[in-house]
């Protein structure tokens, strides 16, 4: 996404969706309007409590916690999110619970929380010293535990006062902005790296799984019942329709039914003529000739019935049938040419029929880097309407079916084709894609974040990196090659960090509504 332009229409509008918190006013963490944490007496504390993060395999828990003191209630604010959907938690009680420093364990429990995402247990801690905090979530689905680490719990309020303070830095978007957007942020992580080729790529049906049934005479098209209609699925020697050829003269259906009656009443007569002389032969009644006559005549009058049954046989035998168009394949109708009743000329397409459960992916690689792929390891691309592209590994979910060995004359392109499963039907015959096929270089390791958090800033590629649950960094990266859903970052990035995958286009705005009002935004 290519940002060029913060208007004061952008601005307005993220301030009103999202709630982007300004000079004065009051914020959902429970402060005041100078950004201080009240407590039940209603006194304010000036100081700036613990932020930590932490994250688990299903969760993330945001803690904003007051300076602890011996005997004094502190309300802390743990926000938890889903990492399925990032969005806030809903339902589930949640321990807090304070261990070690030889000191008893001391747990705190809140049932439920205040509002979707955002527990406040009361905190009233017994013991002093540095005491590891463990934040236990019960779900549903089961107990997530969170170990945020040792935190200090203070003899007494002025030698709270008298701890460093934590300031929020980097860019603010609070979890309750985050809630409220499509956001998502994921880790940057070491991976494999594997350059690819770009080509323009067509989807076709295997050469046993698509078939384009034409007209073998003219006539008339019939329906065989319910005439078929795009995406019917239909089986292997499925009568789809009829077609009644177009006799010549004055020949009817009715003719040709006469026809096979007279061919076979003659039948009948030169079969018993046969027999009859057959019998007389073997008494010596008769010459042997007459016998050889008897069996030609029999053998002629067969011929001319199954002549008239197969000219019948044209209408499907049936009157105002005609002969079967069948399918040859088991698949789905993926065009209709023809209409009931319909009159057809000879070579005329009726019915294309395709299995789509296993597809062709032909891919046209330029000629000048063709020579680059060797034999190419996979192919991945794009389709519209869906987040994450199709990735395809040569023996693993695809199979290598061919590498042109020569050049097209017309578009100086080499065709390369891979065959993959279809289960889901959701890939179209004939649908047209960009498709990334993997050469056969050998993979490097490199770091690796989602191609969806790299943002291009008037030239620049830049990344938003989580500093803290509600905090982030602007980063300019150095990108390297793009492999599926994921792209290398060469320079400017750890694997470990975490990355702003979706909404990064929303704190770029935050980051300019923070400039043009002064300041960076309140934290909870």
């Amino acid at each position: 996404m290519k940002i060029k332009n913060i208007t004061l229409l952008h601005l307005l509008w993220l301030s009103l969706v999202l709630g982007l918190p300004g000079c004065g006013g009051h914020d959902a963490g429970g402060k005041d309007e100078h950004g201080k944490h009240a407590d039940k007496t209603g006194e304010a504390h000036a100081l700036e409590g613990e932020k930590i993060t932490v994250f688990t395999s299903t969760t993330e828990l945001f803690l904003e916690a007051l300076p602890l003191v011996r005997g004094q209630a502190t309300t802390v604010a743990a926000h938890f999110t889903r990492l399925a959907d990032f969005k806030p938690i809903t339902a589930g009680a949640v321990d807090v619970l304070l261990s070690g420093g030889n000191a008893p364990e001391e747990r705190f429990a809140v049932v439920a929380p205040a509002e979707p995402g955002i527990y406040q247990p009361v905190v009233t801690p017994r013991q002093v010293g540095e005491r590891s905090l463990t934040l236990v979530l019960h779900t549903p689905e089961g107990e997530v535990r969170h170990d945020a680490g040792l935190i200090r719990v203070y003899a007494s309020a002025a030698e709270a006062a008298d701890a460093p303070e934590h300031h929020a830095e980097g860019i603010v978007f609070t979890k309750e902005q985050q809630w409220k957007v499509d956001f998502a942020t994921a880790e940057a992580i070491k991976g494999v790296a594997r350059a690819s080729v770009a080509g323009n790529g067509t989807l076709r049906g295997r050469y046993d799984g698509d078939a384009q049934l034409a007209a073998p005479v003219t006539g008339q098209v019939n329906a065989a019942g319910s005439f078929p209609h795009i995406g019917m699925r239909v089986k292997r020697g499925q009568v789809l329709a009829y077609l009644a050829p177009r006799l010549g003269g004055d020949v009817d259906y009715a003719a040709l039914e006469v026809a096979v009656t007279k061919a076979r009443i003659v039948y009948a007569q030169a079969q018993r003529e046969r027999e009859r002389m057959e019998l007389l032969f073997a008494q010596e009644a008769v010459a042997e000739k007459r016998k050889l006559a008897a069996q030609a005549a029999e053998q002629v009058a067969a011929a001319d019935l199954d002549a008239a049954t197969r000219r019948l046989g044209q209408y499907g035998g049936s009157r105002g049938g005609g002969m079967p168009i069948r399918s040859p394949i088991d698949g789905v109708l993926a065009d209709v040419k023809a209409a009931p009743g319909g009159y057809v000329q000879e070579g005329m397409p009726l019915f294309h029929i395709a299995d789509t459960r296993n597809l062709w992916l032909e891919v046209q690689i330029p000629e000048s880097e063709a020579a680059q792929l060797g034999t190419p390891g996979g192919v991945w691309f794009a389709v519209d309407g869906r987040e994450k592209p199709y990735e395809f590994e040569v023996g693993k979910n695809a199979r290598l079916i061919a590498v042109g060995g020569a050049v097209d004359a017309t578009t100086r392109t080499v065709p390369v084709i891979f065959e993959f499963a279809n289960p889901d039907q959701t890939l179209r015959l004939g649908q047209l894609v960009k498709a990334h096929v993997r050469a056969a270089a050998e993979a490097r390791e490199a770091v690796l974040v989602p191609a969806t958090a790299l943002q291009d800033e008037n030239g620049m590629a830049v990344v938003y990196v989580q500093i803290g649950g509600d905090s982030f960094e602007r980063r300019i990266v150095t990108p390297g090659v793009r492999d599926g859903a994921m792209v290398e970052i060469r320079n400017g990035l750890d694997a470990g960090q975490r990355v702003v995958s979706k909404g990064a286009y929303l704190i770029r705005l935050s980051t300019a509504k923070a400039g043009a009002s002064g300041h960076a935004g309140h934290a909870h």
